[in-house]
């Protein structure tokens, strides 16, 4: 025989469901618990496969779960996202630390709360009759790349400089890169996934993945933002916590892929072969954080090195570095 008490139970979780996914910012969903107020975050990127515990946690309802509803805002660089939360029209973005670094050495109104994913994914793509194999062979190339303070292309000009040489730097988007790949305007081309997978199940080599030892993607929050809402920073990073280790547990599961092409409008079939060189958390790396702080300032990037108590979010000590 079923209770009435187990009958209500039943349809109070209903209720709940319906309650959710209306939009409506409370729920309760046990009798006898205090109710859960959602906080709308409006969060911000421009769409990769890099932020993939964002795009899972919204689509899977896992912000949700832990009171938090995302005002997602996709933009066409990562630069606009952290332009967009120093501005205040965003409350938590994910961008490259390069941009964030600079951003903050400039007096920005934002803080590192976490790391989005490690290690960098950039490599070098070239064709499969390309003399590129060793460090000293890209000397006097034409390498297109995204930027010159992009941190996987630091990494390749660092060593060949190491070397005495230099090679010439096309300023490139990863979808002309790949055009211009492909027809010869230049001998190869620095970039991450998916779009590494993109051009490598088209018969291009990746090569010289080793030289790319950095930090790669930060996620960063509003100043004022994080003081007034530490908790709710605090709770947007355990969801993303969640998501990541959804992610990380079977990058290549279909509905996984399906997301991420959702989001991103990459093929599925570079979503799927790429997934598994990427390894999401939200732990920072504070040691290739480091290095790359000063390489930019040798760079003339930065005038000087950040510490981490202007870097780092301190409401985040403890939790993710």
């Amino acid at each position: 025989m079923i209770s009435l008490k187990s009958c209500g139970m039943k349809i109070i979780s209903i209720l709940c469901l319906a309650l959710m996914v209306s939009g409506v910012g409370i729920c309760q969903e046990e009798e006898g618990t205090p109710p859960m107020q959602l906080y709308k975050i409006v969060v911000t990127d421009a769409p990769t496969t890099h932020h993939m515990g964002l795009y899972l946690g919204m689509d899977l309802g896992i912000f949700k779960k832990h009171g938090i509803e995302i005002g997602y805002i996709p933009v066409n660089s990562l630069d606009a996202a952290k332009d967009a939360v120093a501005a205040g029209k965003a409350d938590i973005f994910f961008a490259c630390p390069t941009f964030t670094m600079a951003a903050i050495s400039q007096g920005a109104p934002v803080k590192v709360i976490a790391q989005a994913k490690i290690p960098c994914t950039s490599v070098l793509v070239v064709p499969q009759n390309s003399t590129i194999s060793r460090v000293k062979d890209i000397a006097g190339k034409k390498i297109a790349g995204i930027s010159p303070t992009c941190e996987a292309t630091i990494a390749y000009i660092k060593a060949v400089k190491d070397l005495n040489g230099s090679f010439e730097l096309v300023k490139l988007a990863p979808a002309p890169a790949m055009a211009a790949l492909e027809a010869g305007v230049v001998d190869a081309a620095i970039l991450e996934e998916p779009y590494a997978s993109i051009m490598e199940l088209k018969g291009y080599k990746l090569v010289l993945r080793e030289i790319v030892d950095v930090p790669c993607r930060f996620v960063g929050a509003n100043s004022n933002f994080l003081t007034q809402k530490t908790d709710v920073v605090r709770r947007f990073v355990a969801a993303l916590d969640e998501a990541n280790e959804l992610f990380n547990s079977n990058p290549q599961e279909e509905n996984i892929v399906a997301i991420a092409h959702k989001y991103t409008g990459a093929p599925e079939d570079a979503i799927r072969h790429g997934n598994p060189r990427i390894r999401l958390t939200t732990k920072l790396d504070i040691v290739r954080n480091d290095v790359l702080n000063g390489y930019l300032v040798s760079l003339g990037v930065m005038p000087r090195l950040l510490t981490d108590e202007e870097l780092y979010a301190k409401e985040m000590k403890g939790i993710t570095w």
